[in-house]
């Protein structure tokens, strides 16, 4: 069972809004969210900045480390980040909720981790 109220009204969200759009996109996202704490995606800066190109939009389904550097510009959406993420991020970072309302269908968004 999940502890963590955000996180199950996310996937509750993220689940209604797939149903309702006709998106495999964020089923998926919830299906990843689900999974058990042991099994969530950690990603690595430098992981992100070699597997994606100029202005991309990326979806992460758990956590961001801040190991690494991003040496191009790209906008990261992910459930949780540390610290040192969040601040080599900056500007370049989005909320899960905040990429739903700019991208309702997932088109355009690729999925890291």
């Amino acid at each position: 069972m999940k502890t963590n109220i955000h996180k199950q009204n996310l996937i509750e969200k993220l689940k209604e809004h797939s149903n309702t759009e006709k998106s495999n996109f964020w089923k998926r996202i919830a299906k990843e969210l689900e999974k058990s704490t042991r099994k969530t995606r950690e990603v690595n800066l430098d992981k992100l900045d070699k597997h994606t190109k100029e202005n991309e939009v990326v979806m992460v389904p758990g956590k961001i480390l801040g190991t690494g550097n991003l040496n191009h510009k790209i906008l990261v959406a992910s459930f949780s980040q540390t610290e040192k993420a969040k601040e080599k991020l900056k500007n370049n970072l989005i909320s899960i909720q905040d990429l739903l309302k700019k991208d309702p269908k997932g088109k355009n968004i690729r999925i890291i981790g």
